[in-house]
């Protein structure tokens, strides 16, 4: 039988996708690029994904795993003909232990809805990306996501317990464990952020957080941008790690207030959205601590969220910066890199920099607690030529950021859009050393191929040649 008549036997026509729309539409993630779909599968179960991944080796085909497609990097678009194994029917939280504060729960579970269905425990999954809404567990696994109450929590990585992953040859394996301390290598820690190349995950174990007994929110106006980041920086220099410290920048905001009305002060060149959690006495102090050190500053206002609902709508307003540059124009490209805290005033400058010469809009939002930029180019696909300055000035940023001593990527992973660009943070043996480790995973490439690894991270290269992605 053919590839999608084996399919069709195994899963029903229902979750066997073959129409060139349906293709389409699963052709591409959040980012620019597109890639080749021969199949998109839905699968419901653990052995059903053996039985998808047994098919797809027996046609000859890679296999690409794929949560809500969020993602940002590419991470999940194909660059050859390949089966999708869209993952979002497996969206059941399968066990909840409240006394170890874990869960298992399936790849599909959208990441606010599982800190909805703990909530009755006085439980929460801290990780909370901007498109929390949306995006899946399997997807901020793939990716090790972040979000801006990460910076005194940890990313996806610290929140994983364990995961049961289907390897390339139909293996299901478990790795990790609830266990504080489990003995052996840490795979678990390794297959975290690896988007999808050593295998698919089907069942996750992650850890839950307590609900804090007190939380208060602060929205503080800045007449710069120098002076929010200092603020920022002052803050952890006095011990104090606060649940989420975000900025925003005049055109960010402006587009922000317009879309969702959160209150944001539209005279104000930067916006610091800060968070702190823990004891009443603690948060009291640890408020007053940041309005001081905002006042030296040159703060032009400050203000604490009067009640949960306030708070909310600030973070609603946080939360949808990317929707929002939809207002300015049809397209938007974004790097996630991090930069040293005591470097972020400079970098952003030469961020401006880089948007003026190349003659484009430029936003930024960023988790400034811990670095990460998100600097967003807002453009017309449509215009001749705009792709090429967008792609020059998206190099020159990452460029920058690596030359003030940062990284690649602090959240939305490397996938394609920075995939040719790990030569300049990575080593020849790093690479090599990364390469070795994903073909114990997957000696045959067939795992999500041509992704995070340029070409020749070793002698021998996955998978057979990938064909160029399509930029739209």
């Amino acid at each position: 039988m053919s590839l999608t008549a084996d399919f069709v036997a195994l899963l029903g026509i229902e979750r066997v996708k073959t129409h060139p729309l349906e293709r389409h539409v699963y052709s591409r993630d959040g980012g620019i690029s597109l890639g080749p779909v021969e199949v998109v599968v839905h699968p419901e179960t653990t052995e059903e994904v053996v039985d998808v991944v047994q098919i797809a080796r027996r046609h000859g085909f890679p296999l690409v795993p794929r949560g809500a497609g969020t993602g940002l990097a590419g991470g999940a678009v194909p660059t050859q003909p390949a089966v999708v194994v869209a993952l979002t029917r497996m969206n059941q939280i399968h066990e909840i232990d409240v006394a170890s504060r874990t869960a298992w729960v399936g790849p599909g579970v959208i990441n606010v809805e599982l800190s909805q269905h703990t909530a009755r425990y006085g439980l929460h999954y801290a990780p909370d990306p901007s498109s929390q809404a949306a995006c899946t567990i399997g997807g901020n696994v793939a990716t090790n996501a972040g979000g801006p109450h990460c910076l005194a929590d940890g990313t996806t990585v610290v929140h994983i317990l364990g995961m049961e992953l289907v390897t390339a040859e139909g293996e299901v394996l478990i790795l990790g464990g609830a266990a504080p301390d489990p003995p052996g290598l840490d795979l678990r820690g390794i297959v975290v952020g690896s988007e999808g190349t050593f295998g698919i995950v089907t069942r996750v174990l992650v850890r839950l957080s307590e609900d804090a007994p007190a939380t208060r929110t602060m929205l503080l106006a800045f007449g710069d941008t120098a002076g929010a980041a200092a603020t920022v920086s002052d803050t952890i220099a006095e011990g104090v790690i606060p649940a989420a410290l975000e900025i925003m920048d005049r055109l960010i905001v402006r587009a922000v207030e317009n879309f969702v009305q959160a209150g944001f002060p539209l005279d104000a060149a930067a916006v610091l959205l800060a968070e702190v959690s823990g004891h009443p006495v603690a948060v009291a102090a640890e408020v007053d601590l940041i309005a001081d050190l905002a006042a030296r500053h040159g703060a032009s206002s400050v203000r604490v969220a009067a009640d949960e609902a306030e708070a909310a709508l600030w973070w609603k307003g946080r939360k949808a910066a990317f929707g929002a540059v939809a207002q300015m124009a049809p397209d938007y490209y974004l790097h996630d890199t991090v930069v040293p805290r005591s470097r972020l005033v400079e970098v952003l400058q030469t961020v401006y920099e880089i948007a003026d010469r190349n003659d484009l809009m430029v936003m930024n939002v960023f988790h400034a607690g811990d670095g990460n930029l998100h600097p967003i180019m807002a453009f017309d696909a449509e215009e001749p030529g705009t792709m090429a300055r967008v792609k020059t000035a998206a190099d020159a940023i990452v460029a920058a950021s690596v030359a003030a001593g940062g990284s690649l990527s602090g959240e939305h992973g490397i996938g394609l859009e920075k995939r040719d660009l790990m030569k300049t943070v990575f080593s020849p043996v790093d690479l090599d050393a990364q390469a070795r480790l994903r073909e114990a995973f997957d000696p045959a490439g067939v795992m999500n191929p041509d992704k995070i690894l340029p070409t020749g991270s070793r002698c021998l290269d996955y998978g057979r040649p990938a064909a160029a992605p399509v930029v739209s």
